[in-house]
Formats: C-alpha cells, structure tokens, sequence
C-alpha cells in the first residue's frame, strides 16, 4: 500500500478507537516500554507529545522524573527538532502544529547525549521502518542513530504492519512496542 494511503487508513483506524480503548492500550505499551532495558539503564530520555489519539508518554515522563531520569520533549524550530529538557508536565505549552513543546528555554539534549529516543509513528514494520506524518521531523533528526539501540517506536498493535516501502531517508527503529507484542527488528 502507498505511503499516503497507509498514513490515511491508520490515522482514521487511531481517530476511530474509543477512550477506553486508547487508555487501556496507551496503559500497557508504556508500562511494557518501562520494564525494558532501554528505560531502566538510561539517564536521559527523549519522548514526544502525543496528538491525534498517539500512544499517550505521561507514564513515561512520571516515572523517569520520579527516579531522576532527565526528560526532554522536542520542539520545532525551523525545520529542525530540538529537544528541552522539562522538570515536569505543567511546562509544556501548544507550540508548533498544536503541539506540546517546552515554554521555557530548558538545557537542550541532543539525540546522542540520549539513552531512549521514543518516537512517535502513523505506522510502523516489522523490520523497523516507521512512516510519521510525512514532514520528515524525525528522519531529519535522528538518521544518524539508527541500529543504535536508542529509537524506540510506540504505536498501537494495529498500526503495525508486515511492510512498509521504506525509502532511503526513513528511519528505522531499534524496538518497537504495541500493547501486545514487543518488536526487535534487528534481532530478528
């Protein structure tokens, strides 16, 4: 299936899920990312603002500032991501595209300085290719980190796909987590 045509029907099948359905499911993919190895070793970790009924990151960002992990959320700029360190949730304010961003100028984190990259996705393959809303934020960013370890993709089980025609600027994931299964592309 096209790109565009994949990115209409899993926008539509997010658009469509009730919320209990998007609670329970947000629920379990963020508690299974939080027992990964991913999370527990890491320092600092980079997760995004959910939109358009996203798997939800507040879990993550509770329990990473709980046990003194740095969290930082990306802004836009340009055409280009930065991520800001955040000290809690309530310094968030809709930025770009309607988007949660970071209101005050916090410390930047790059992608590298990062253990965890959790990235957002419209869908995602089982060889770890991710398509996202189409403007190219997080390929442009995070290109140079792939088979890394660090990116990790949140989506709901539905949204994963056998195959994606991936091209060569798209970014593949290192794990990917759903509320039913968890993906190593690379290991498998």
């Amino acid at each position: 299936m096209p790109k565009r045509s994949l990115r209409r029907s899993m926008l539509a099948h997010r658009k469509s899920l009730s919320p209990e359905e998007f609670r329970s499911a947000s629920l379990q993919i963020q508690k299974t990312f939080l027992e990964t190895d991913n999370f527990r070793r890491a320092r600092s970790v980079l997760v995004y603002s959910p939109i358009n009924h996203e798997v939800d990151t507040e879990l993550i960002v509770l329990s990473a500032l709980k046990s003194g992990k740095k969290i930082a959320f990306p802004s836009v700029v340009g055409d280009e991501l930065f991520f800001c360190e955040v000290q809690d949730l309530s310094s968030l304010k809709k930025g770009t595209f309607g988007i949660l961003e970071p209101s005050a100028a916090g410390k930047i984190l790059t992608p590298e300085e990062a253990e965890v990259l959790v990235v957002p996705g419209v869908a995602f393959d089982l060889n770890g290719h991710r398509i996202g809303y189409g403007k190219g934020y997080y390929d442009k960013t995070l290109h140079r980190l792939e088979g890394h370890g660090k990116l990790v993709g949140l989506c709901y089980d539905f949204q994963l796909v056998d195959e994606i025609l991936a091209e060569p600027h798209d970014v593949k994931m290192d794990l990917i987590i759903t509320e039913k299964r968890v993906v190593c592309p690379l290991a498998s």
